[in-house]
């Protein structure tokens, strides 16, 4: 049989039936995620009880939050390259190890300098460890499902902040705040021995590689037979080994990007925003301090339902379409939080709503993500447009402070994070105009090869 004729590791992996294998893997970066959402949010759990067993400010905690938001930024950047370098899974099973290490020691810290410390190398794993799960999880799904796989490995982030939320509620009050970061370390160091038992590297990136022996042993895992899995016709590798961010911006690829780049930076603005403000601007406006911080879970929970719903409305619809349509109706939402005045059932129910189109949306843009780059690129893809994020995600925050202390009120600055959840609708939808196609048409024909992508 000749080269031409035996079948691709891409055309075998889109036809099998998903594996029992397959859902393992997939199911262990979703549990990375929500650990990752756990430790991102931990902080801001304990700095009320932190500040008053040191007799700190509870403004000094602008630069923890902050300094543990830029390692999340730098690991998220690196983390991307070195996978493309290395390999997906030794990447992973490090970055976890650390954000698992720095949540461990936390308690140990006994100053604000310490504890930044910490909190900036604990960032630099919990970043890092994103882009890696994302990879593995999307290039272990068929492509018809890699979309849609890709959104419930992000859902796992809003996942671990409602469920840390919940934990923090009864641990800090009966064991003291250094609890949350207890078990926010042991579950991570715990998951290590897993991922290097089961999750193996990404099939594809040993296809760049050429490792025949290694892509049959995996492909028998996944339940597809020996013989059949030798048929396998692995593609050269293209490309140098080294993949510098430069190359996001070459051959088409400098306009999907750069929008990509601007969507995740706009919609985590918004997002850090919300959930860092919610209880602070509510609590000022006289809502009790329960509907408060229950809001934040609200808003999670309406996320991740929501990205239910819109994944595969945006699969029906144009690319753009559906999320562009999700953001705008967000903004309306949004803006309406800000009216609650003291009713925490109308806190509730917006945050909700908000949380169901804006949030929903930006658990989608991610999947957006992992579908535009193919396998070489991946990785880079996703830790740069992530980092990107991770930059709004910093800045989020901040705005909001600035603002409160400008004296805005609660309905002013509700409406302000909605023109940045309109603004995640304009981009969307030029994403969708000029760098997506639909699943199943071909590429326009161009003078310069554009990425293939799913929409």
């Amino acid at each position: 049989m000749s080269a031409e004729s035996r079948p691709s590791l891409e055309t075998i992996i889109n036809d099998a039936r998903t594996s029992r294998f397959q859902v393992l893997v997939i199911a262990v970066c979703v549990a990375v995620m929500v650990l990752d959402g756990y430790d991102t949010q931990s902080i801001s759990f304990a700095a009320p009880a932190i500040a008053a067993a040191w007799h700190v400010s509870p403004s000094s905690f602008g630069f923890v939050f902050g300094i543990g938001l830029f390692g999340g930024l730098v690991g998220a950047i690196t983390s991307g390259v070195v996978a493309d370098r290395f390999g997906r899974k030794p990447t992973l099973v490090c970055t976890v190890a650390l954000f698992g290490l720095g949540s461990l020691v936390t308690p140990l810290a006994d100053s604000m300098t310490t504890l930044g410390v910490i909190r900036f190398v604990t960032g630099l794993g919990v970043g890092g460890a994103l882009p890696g799960a994302i990879a593995i999880a999307a290039e272990y799904a068929s492509e018809r499902a890699r979309a849609a796989v890709a959104t419930i490995a992000f859902c796992g982030i809003p996942l671990g902040s409602v469920i840390g939320s919940v934990l923090a509620s009864h641990l800090i009050p009966d064991s003291g705040w250094g609890s949350i970061f207890v078990v926010g370390g042991l579950i991570p160091l715990l998951l290590v021995p897993c991922i290097i038992a089961f999750v193996p590297e990404s099939v594809r990136f040993l296809s760049l590689r050429q490792d025949d022996a290694a892509i049959i042993r995996l492909l028998t895992r996944m339940g597809i037979g020996e013989r059949e899995a030798a048929r396998v016709r692995l593609e050269a590798a293209e490309g140098p080994r080294k993949v510098p961010v430069r190359d996001l911006f070459t051959e088409g690829r400098a306009v999907g990007t750069s929008l990509l780049s601007l969507a995740l930076f706009l919609t985590l603005l918004m997002a850090f925003f919300l959930v860092n403000w919610i209880p602070t601007v509510a609590t000022a406006a006289g809502i009790g301090s329960s509907a408060a911080i229950l809001s934040v879970a609200s808003l999670n929970l309406g996320g991740i339902v929501g990205s239910f719903v819109i994944t595969p409305l945006s699969r029906r619809f144009p690319p753009g379409a559906a999320l562009g349509a999700a953001y705008t109706l967000g903004a309306a939402a949004i803006a309406l939080i800000g009216q609650a005045g003291t009713s925490g059932t109308w806190l509730l129910i917006t945050t909700f709503v908000a949380g169901f189109l804006a949030i929903g949306a930006q658990m989608c843009t991610v999947s957006l993500v992992a579908t535009y780059y193919d396998t070489s690129l991946r990785g880079t893809g996703v830790g740069w447009a992530m980092g990107c994020g991770r930059v709004g995600g910093i800045i989020g925050p901040t705005v909001g402070g600035r603002l409160i202390a400008a004296s805005f009120d609660m309905s002013a600055l509700f409406v302000v994070v909605s023109v940045v959840s309109a603004a995640c609708a304009v981009t969307v939808l030029a994403l969708g105009r000029f760098a997506l196609r639909p699943a199943g048409r071909p590429p326009r024909k161009t003078a310069v090869p554009t990425p293939h992508t799913t929409g």
